[in-house]
């Protein structure tokens, strides 16, 4: 289970990370919103939950709620120092799963983590299928439909639609999508048969492969599913 932990103050920061690893969670640490915008944007599809302090030297935790919940949902706690009614409101609007304010005791943050992670679960378990337009995706059996009849992939064709599926509306270029697919099932995979294996998942999905209506192609960036 892995963390991104950004606190600015080093003190809080050493020792929430010891606690952490104590518990056996796998940790991140970055001091600002810069450093932590770039672990998102590269290790994003990785982290379990992210604990973010809200006021930050170069932004705030604000922001980088914003961020993760734009691109993936997964839960964001907030650390401030600030309690009024405002900034709680606030927080939770943006997006964030909990709210906790400093000082506070571990054990109380550790269990706040374990609560949210478990409700974030409960929720996983009940997204079974995802649905794109015409297209569903029973992710519990593996299988994919086009207007309830069963299409036949391959291992690496599914993961490549399940990889554009849990980023709905969100451009993946050429270069996330061969990095998440990289030698699965055996296959290797480059930039020549990327391509061989998005033209095959439109050919067996789309009902014009010419003109595709659910992998669209973003000139320039990449492949996206979605508005």
């Amino acid at each position: 289970m892995k963390l991104l932990l950004v606190e600015d103050d080093r003190t809080i920061a050493n020792g929430l990370e010891y606690s952490l690893q104590q518990e056996g969670y796998d940790t991140i640490h970055r001091s600002n919103a810069i450093r932590a915008r770039q672990v998102l944007s590269e290790e994003i599809d990785t982290i379990d939950l992210c604990l973010f302090d809200l006021a930050l030297p170069d932004g705030s935790g604000y922001d980088l709620c914003e961020f993760v919940k734009g691109r993936r949902d997964i839960p964001v706690i907030f650390l401030t120092a600030y309690d009024d009614e405002v900034n709680v409101v606030m927080g939770l609007d943006m997006g964030a799963d909990d709210y906790i304010t400093k000082p506070f005791r571990v054990r109380e943050l550790l269990s706040r983590i374990k609560s949210v992670l478990r409700r974030y679960h409960k929720q996983n378990q009940s997204k079974r299928v995802i649905e794109i337009g015409m297209i569903q995706i029973n992710t519990l059996e593996g299988k994919v439909y086009k207007n309830a009849k069963e299409i036949s992939l391959t291992a690496l064709e599914y993961r490549l639609l399940l990889i554009l599926a849990n980023h709905v509306g969100q451009v993946l270029s050429r270069d996330q999508l061969l990095e998440k697919i990289w030698d699965i099932a055996g296959d290797f995979v480059n930039d020549n048969t990327l391509t061989v294996y998005i033209k095959r998942l439109r050919e067996k999905l789309e009902d014009n492969p010419q003109s595709p209506k659910i992998i669209q192609t973003v000139r320039g960036l990449g492949y996206k599913v979605g508005d």
